[in-house]
This record gives structure tokens, C-alpha cells and sequence, in this order.
């Protein structure tokens, strides 16, 4: 049973509808989301998820493939229970193809309740997004209280990914398209702006007056894993830079919006992607460097390079990739944006740093460092901000100082579970909020940005660097003078 809590918004009456339904982003994501909205009360009134499969559905696998999912233990009976009865509320529906026969069965489910919303989620490849909207619209099944979300990859170059929005938007309007990246359902990435914009002491300082650089870094410890066919067509600028690190680096350079609104917030995120300079011939070689991993050790344990992994004697496939970016506007002049993701680094961690520039003069008779103060605002594998600022050392040893962090730890300050990213954006497609999904004219300016980097890419014919499994990659080659990532932890520095 779920638990009712007083303070939850609860929802009207709604159909959620999974294609592909039985995949591994539905049974991982989408169907653990639902179950704890559920279970916290947030769904009191009627729902149904159907899941669209194209085989022959067996329920009682889907079950125990959602129960593996939820990483729920076989000796809890009460919540295992509660996760069967879960399961069993999701209504498998076979669509074996686009044609509107195959449609019946689900047009005859959601007609028994024409008064639900519809929100149709897409976790398919992109290639099926337009066929399978041409096809709810031709089945009338799409009204204007539809809504549709879809994942990336939104295609794989800027044409590619206006052909599938302009097939998606014959079936529906630009406010029922969600466009989603979980990244911006981290707790600490919606706390970007309430940092930014509900605090007088960060936003006066928020320019190039006062910051130096800002780095931006989402590493991955795992390889390709069972996505080697996708990934060798798409690379590390396609599959992390084009999405994740571009909405990161709007949410930190963009101006404050006059209401939290919607397409107020994403007006400011789309100067920002028309301000990003583009990448020329001479500029990508000295502003960006992309790689390649080899065999390495990772935790102690070897793992292949990337050339095994994938099964092929050769590929220029980047599984890494560091660039120099800037935002040529009046607030960001020449303050240099450091953007860094690649495959097989030495952990998993996503984390934005904030260096600010160092104090104008030193005053202390040691005249030893004053490092720069940094705001670090870690996303994953846990969530915290750090304000590392310079601090006397106590004693009597005259002005001694080092550098100390105040510190935000989510765990430690708020003792309730938190949402899952994917919760906190379903919930927002369900509410219609569409202010972290991407517009479509916000997609358009990243891709032509990104087309600035490729493009450059193939006319100097610019290669792979080699990269040991388990090290920081080659990121060190794009940094000015004096410059270092912030790589580890500042007390490490």
C-alpha cells in the first residue's frame, strides 16, 4: 500500500504508456520512478502504466525482471508483496509494428477512460520515434492533453535531429514534447539556481570580474558496456558533451530569468548555446583533445581497451573528449568553460567547480599562496556543495592559514530519501512543468555548435590520443599556463 504524505502534490487521472516497455531504460528508470512516486501517495487517484512491447508479453517474467530492478531482497516479503502488486497494475501491450492495426488493443485501453492524460514515453531508439507518433495520431490517440517524453540521442548530427522533430511535431505541439536528461533532475543541479539566484553573495559574483575558470567534468569508470554498436557511431562529444555537459554549462553561465518559468529559463539557456564561440580549423587543436582508452587497471582489476571491447581492429571512435569552450558575451568575456567526459577514468564522478580568481594582493608577511576559493558542487556518486575559502591555522604562529570548505552534504542535512532524477522529471511531465527540458531551438543551437567541433575535427584530420584505462585521460593538453583540473578533492591539490 502506498503511504499517504501531507505534503505531496497529488496528481488528476493519467495513462503513462512505455514503449519499449520490457527495455532495459523502462525496467532500470522509468517503472523504479512510478513505483516510489506511488508508494509516497504522490498517485491517489486513478492511473495506469501500460507497457508497449513488440514480442509476445509474459508477465510473470516482467515481474521478476522489475523486482530485480527495484534491488528489492527476496527475504522481504512486505515489500516484495508491494512490488508485485505493483507489477501486476502494468498492463502489458504487444505492438508488433506502426501500422494502425496494431494499435487496436491500445486504443481500446485508453478509450475506457477518455478523460485520462496521456503521456506517451518513448524509450526506443530515435530511428522509431516517427513512425510511432505518425501512428498514435492516425489511431487518434493524441489530443491536446497528450504529452510525449523521448530520450536522447536525438539524432546524430543537427539535420538528423530536425528530421525526427519535424516528424514527431505532425503528432504533437512543441508544449506536449518533453525532451529529457536526467542529469537536470539531480537535487543538486536544481540547486544550481536557488545557489545562484536566492543568494546575493554568489551572484555579485558570478563574472568574469571575479572568476578565473569553470570546470565541468562527468567521468565514468565503466567502458561501453552492451552499448558498443551505439557507441562506436556516436563517441563521447555525441553521447555526453551534446546533452548533459552543454544543459550543465547553460544552467552556471546563463542570466537570471525574470520568473521561474518555463520558457523564460529557457530563453537564458538558449543565449548561452548562441553565444558558445565556435570551434574553427586552428582553434580546435589547441582547444580541444579527444582520446582513445587502452588495456588499464581500474580498482585494482584489468579491463580491456576500448578496441576489445567493441570487437574491431580499429575505430577513430573518441571515448574521451576535453574541451576549452567560451560564452563570448559581456559577462563571460574570456573566462574559459573546461568541459571533460570520457569512458574508462579513474572513478566515477560528475562534479562543476567555480574557481574564482585569486585576491588582488597579498598582505601577509609569509607571502605564501593564497589559493584560489572554489565552489564545488558535486553530483555524482554523492550529491554536496563545498566553499573552500582560506582560513587561519590556530595557534600562535602568527598568520598561518590553509584552505578549509564549508561544506553542504545532502545525506548529512536532509535525513528523507531522496527522489531519483527520473521521479523528479516524470513528475514534472505529469504536472506539465517544462522548464529542464529542452526546446526545440535550444537543441537546434547546441547541435550547430557541436557541428563546429566535428566539422573541425574531420578538416584537420584530428586523432584519437591513447589513454591508459584507469588514468585522468588526456584533459591536461588543453589548459592554460598554471592551470590544473580540480581532479581529485581540493584538499588534494
Amino acid at each position: 500500500m502506498s503511504k499517504k504524505n501531507k505534503n505531496i502534490e497529488e496528481f488528476d487521472s493519467f495513462h503513462i504508456v512505455v514503449f519499449g516497455g520490457d527495455g532495459d531504460l523502462a525496467l532500470r528508470k522509468i517503472y523504479p520512478a512510478l513505483f516510489h512516486r506511488h508508494q509516497d501517495g504522490q498517485f491517489s487517484k486513478d492511473f495506469k502504466i501500460i507497457a508497449i512491447t513488440r514480442k509476445e508479453p509474459n508477465k510473470t517474467l516482467f515481474s521478476r525482471e522489475l523486482i530485480k530492478f527495484l534491488k528489492v531482497s527476496e527475504g522481504d516479503q512486505t515489500k516484495v508483496e508491494e512490488i508485485e502488486k505493483f507489477a501486476n497494475q502494468i498492463e502489458l501491450i504487444q505492438v508488433e509494428n506502426q501500422e494502425a492495426k496494431s494499435y487496436v488493443h491500445l486504443s481500446k485501453v485508453l478509450n475506457e477512460n477518455p478523460h485520462y492524460q496521456h503521456i506517451y514515453y518513448f524509450s526506443t531508439p530515435s530511428s522509431a520515434f516517427g513512425p510511432i507518433a505518425r501512428a498514435l495520431k492516425d489511431s487518434g490517440l493524441v489530443n491536446e492533453k497528450s504529452k510525449v517524453v523521448i530520450e536522447k540521442p536525438l539524432g546524430h548530427s543537427l539535420s538528423s535531429s530536425n528530421a525526427i522533430n519535424e516528424e514527431i511535431s505532425e503528432a504533437f505541439k512543441e508544449h506536449q514534447i518533453y525532451r529529457i536528461d536526467h542529469y537536470l533532475g539531480k537535487e543538486t543541479v536544481q540547486n544550481l539556481m536557488v545557489l545562484r539566484f536566492a543568494n546575493n553573495l554568489f551572484e555579485r559574483a558570478w563574472d568574469s570580474e571575479h572568476i578565473e575558470n569553470i570546470q565541468i567534468t562527468v567521468a565514468e569508470s565503466l567502458g561501453v558496456e552492451k552499448r558498443a554498436a551505439y557507441y562506436d557511431n556516436s563517441g563521447a562529444l555525441l553521447d555526453m558533451v551534446q546533452n548533459h555537459l552543454l544543459q550543465l554549462l547553460c544552467l552556471v553561465a546563463m542570466e537570471p530569468p525574470s520568473v521561474l518559468e518555463a520558457d523564460e529559463v529557457r530563453n537564458e539557456k538558449l543565449k548561452v548555446l548562441r553565444s558558445l564561440r565556435p570551434l574553427t580549423k586552428k582553434s580546435v587543436q589547441t582547444d580541444t583533445v579527444k582520446g582513445q582508452y587502452t588495456r588499464g587497471t581500474i580498482k585494482g582489476e584489468q579491463v580491456n581497451s576500448y578496441l576489445e571491447d567493441i570487437e574491431k581492429y580499429q575505430s577513430k571512435t573518441e571515448t574521451f573528449v576535453a574541451i576549452k569552450a567560451y560564452v563570448d558575451n559581456w559577462r563571460w568575456k574570456n573566462v574559459p568553460f573546461y568541459l571533460r567526459t570520457g569512458k574508462r577514468m579513474i572513478k566515477r564522478y560528475s562534479e562543476i567547480v567555480i574557481n574564482f580568481k585569486e585576491v588582488r594582493h597579498n598582505i601577509f608577511p609569509s607571502k605564501e599562496k593564497l589559493n584560489n576559493n572554489k565552489l564545488i558542487i558535486r553530483l555524482q556518486p554523492e550529491e554536496r556543495i563545498e566553499l573552500v575559502q582560506m582560513t587561519k591555522v590556530p595557534g600562535p604562529g602568527g598568520y598561518r592559514y590553509k584552505p578549509v570548505a564549508l561544506k553542504l552534504d545532502y545525506s548529512d542535512s536532509f535525513k528523507d530519501r531522496f527522489p531519483e532524477a527520473y521521479e523528479r522529471l516524470i513528475i514534472d511531465v505529469i504536472r506539465g512543468n517544462q522548464t529542464l527540458f529542452m526546446r526545440q531551438d535550444e537543441l537546434q543551437a547546441a547541435w550547430t555548435w557541436i557541428e563546429s567541433v566535428t566539422e573541425s575535427w574531420k578538416s584537420v584530420n584530428q586523432a584519437n590520443i591513447l589513454y591508459e584505462a584507469g588514468s585522468w585521460g588526456p584533459g591536461d593538453l588543453i589548459l592554460g599556463e598554471d592551470e590544473s583540473w580540480i581532479t581529485k578533492t581540493w584538499k588534494e591539490q
